[in-house]
């Protein structure tokens, strides 16, 4: 395939040395948990996101998952509590709620930022809901101040899922007076998934927070719960991050924000070379830096499957996240939710258009010209 949609080994061959040289120095050092791989990335992930503490974990679920029993052990949140989710997510999302019994409550987004729609928050509150999880989905911001206004008056938890925005920022401050994603609310999931704009070479994960109380607890429960050695103050979970996945990510976050300059430019080129009256291009927002984990355009009028099958004839991979909500999975066919039109609309128009490196500026323009030669007759 000329452009596939994703190749994570051409993503990453210009660092493959560095790499393998982190690899190994890995296994000589004979630390392959806890060490000073870790110590370190954590130190740089935590200036990353304008926090104090970044404690790593498995994965981005996992993330979520143990920010939420954390503030349950805090006492802060307890089963059966409700947390207000974006319906247009990620099933991760929305996992993290339900696993630790609490009851997911699904918001319709904004067609603009394809994020959680803060004027419908208020018709969501009632005396069960507790928190807020905003997902700066694609890799755009998701906070502004009508959502920081419901959040200090209903005095509401606002934990941000930052799976795919690490490093973006928001054209407001948060609550720790931070615009970067990560920093603006109580706490953050990041995933390191290797598709990331951040990725490991494997799974991995992160938990950032300004509260000293939560990244303690957090800690302690993806060590078995326990404070230090043998000592088991949680029933707890082994959730760490590998000594050997930390060298990985060290090593890309060399390389991480001259990759996150390079999405910017493509997609500036596919917004203004996408002409096709059939396909709308996301917005780009001039008071934002969007970090573009996904390009995703809209596709009008049924037509996404013909378009994805003739940009694949063309030698053109594509993706679509994602193309069945939460609400419309198997698993939560039990949940309760309202209309959702902004949501299920979306599920069936997006399309992912190739993005990560090593696509350029002249790839992306060379790709909008065959999509605007697409004719679905």
């Amino acid at each position: 395939m000329r452009y596939p949609f994703l190749d994570l080994a051409r993503t990453q061959a210009a660092y493959a040395d560095e790499l393998k040289a982190a690899a190994c120095a890995v296994i000589d050092s004979g630390r392959f948990l806890h060490g000073p791989e870790t110590e370190m990335l954590e130190h740089e992930v935590a200036q990353l996101c304008q926090v104090r503490h970044c404690v790593s974990v498995s994965n981005g679920l996992d993330a979520l998952r143990l920010i939420l029993r954390a503030y349950i052990e805090m006492g802060l949140l307890r089963p059966g509590d409700k947390i207000i989710v974006p319906a247009n997510t990620y099933i991760a999302s929305v996992l993290a709620v339900s696993d630790n019994g609490l009851v997911p409550v699904l918001c319709d987004i904004r067609p603009d930022t394809m994020n959680l729609d803060s004027s419908l928050l208020e018709g969501l509150i009632d005396p069960r809901v507790r928190a807020v999880m905003p997902v700066h989905l694609y890799g755009t911001p998701c906070c502004d101040a009508t959502l920081l206004d419901v959040v200090n008056r209903h005095d509401l938890l606002m934990i941000e899922d930052n799976a795919q925005a690490i490093s973006a920022h928001a054209d407001c401050a948060g609550i720790n007076g931070t615009s970067v994603t990560g920093g603006l609310g109580h706490a953050a999931g990041i995933s390191f998934y290797p598709t990331k704009n951040l990725g490991a070479l494997g799974d991995g994960g992160a938990v950032v927070t300004n509260d000293d109380t939560l990244a303690s607890t957090v800690r302690a429960l993806a060590n078995y719960g326990s404070d230090r050695r043998y000592h088991n103050v949680y029933c707890g979970l082994n959730c760490r991050l590998d000594e050997i996945q930390a060298a990985m990510l060290r090593v890309k976050l060399h390389h991480f924000e001259a990759e996150n300059a390079q999405r910017r430019l493509v997609a500036k080129a596919y917004a203004q070379h996408i002409t096709h009256q059939l396909v709308t291009v996301p917005v780009i927002f001039d008071e934002m830096q969007q970090v573009w984990h996904q390009y995703v355009v809209r596709v009008a009028h049924g037509q996404r499957n013909a378009l994805r099958n003739y940009l694949q004839q063309q030698g053109i991979g594509t993706d679509i996240h994602y193309a069945t909500p939460p609400h419309r999975q198997p698993c939560y066919n039990h949940l309760e939710h309202g209309a959702l039109p902004v949501t299920e609309q979306l599920a069936d128009e997006i399309v992912s258009l190739p993005i990560a490196a090593p696509i350029t500026v002249d790839d992306a323009r060379e790709i909008a010209h065959v999509i605007n030669d697409f004719n679905p007759d």
